[in-house]
């Protein structure tokens, strides 16, 4: 009773590890049975396999060994898979679907043992044909099941279920209860003793300087040249940055030496025409005093 009692409290312990809390014992008991039954069938099954392989073909030791090695092989896997299903808390048409695939995996089992081995794999009739077809007939409709068991299974663990998102009185109530002007207030009191200037910049005291404009300031002494004298120089460095540039010639001192020189062009032109005119005025005098003592002495 002990021993039961114990493999009892394994099965549950293994069931609520990997799958979850069971609603119902004999989903439990039959789906582990199922599963662990077909793995012992599959073993039986490969031992029974080899040790008939061992043995002369067509002879009645090796049809005694390979009939039921071929029968337990074609229950392991419909049955280990139809467990899976049962263990799974899924719905009752995945279970159904496995149970009808089950049934026609025994029918073409029971097909099997009538027609080996006379009427198998080229001998007397050959129903081989005919009792594969029926079998992975049934083996698909059970492979489906299974797969549909396992997928909704951990769509299931994935999405939440609504009992599975519980929300207190109490969250509720101290919700309800804060306010706008309390959250203002923890606020406050939290930055309260931290100064801050724009930008998030921790003030830092320190020493201020304060000009006072007030304070009228006696220039009379003062020199004024040289702020004329560097107004002046910044506007012939302006000037040359500008005649650097290219927009503006240098104007002013070739328009002075033009000036100059036609200033002094115009002097020259003056003195010659003065010259001119009192060499001009010389010549006429002495022509007409030869003029006249010609008249006077009667030579003209």
């Amino acid at each position: 009773m002990a021993e039961r009692t114990e493999t009892e409290n394994q099965l549950f312990e293994w069931y609520r590890t990997y799958i979850g809390e069971p609603d119902a014992r004999t989903d439990v008991y039959l789906g582990f049975g199922l599963f662990f039954g077909g793995i012992a069938l599959g073993v039986i099954a490969l031992v029974l396999f080899l040790w008939g392989s061992a043995a002369e073909p067509r002879t009645g030791a090796y049809f005694a060994r390979m009939g039921p090695a071929y029968t337990l092989g074609m229950l392991s896997l419909p049955a280990a898979m139809t467990g899976i299903v049962v263990l799974l808390p899924v719905e009752k048409k995945a279970q159904y679907a496995a149970a009808v695939g089950g049934a026609i995996n025994l029918l073409a089992v029971v097909g099997f043992n009538v027609v080996y081995p006379d009427d198998w794999n080229g001998y007397g009739a050959d129903y081989t044909m005919e009792v594969v077809a029926t079998y992975a007939t049934g083996l698909t409709v059970v492979v489906g099941a299974t797969g549909a068991a396992l997928v909704a299974h951990q769509l299931a663990q994935v999405k939440p279920g609504p009992g599975d998102i519980e929300v207190s009185e109490d969250e509720d109530d101290e919700g309800e209860t804060i306010s706008d002007e309390q959250i203002e207030s923890d606020i406050e009191s939290a930055m309260e003793g931290v100064d801050m200037s724009w930008g998030g910049v921790e003030k830092h005291e320190g020493r201020k300087i304060s000009v006072n404009t007030d304070t009228d300031i006696d220039v009379s002494g003062m020199d004024v040249e040289a702020e004329t004298s560097r107004s002046s120089g910044v506007d012939s460095q302006v000037q040359g940055l500008r005649q650097m540039k290219g927009g503006e010639k240098k104007t002013a001192t070739s328009e002075s030496t033009v000036d100059d020189q036609t200033a002094k062009l115009n002097e020259l032109r003056q003195q010659k025409r003065e010259d001119d005119e009192a060499a001009s005025a010389d010549d006429g005098g002495l022509d007409g005093l030869l003029s006249r003592l010609r008249s006077k002495l009667g030579l003209g």
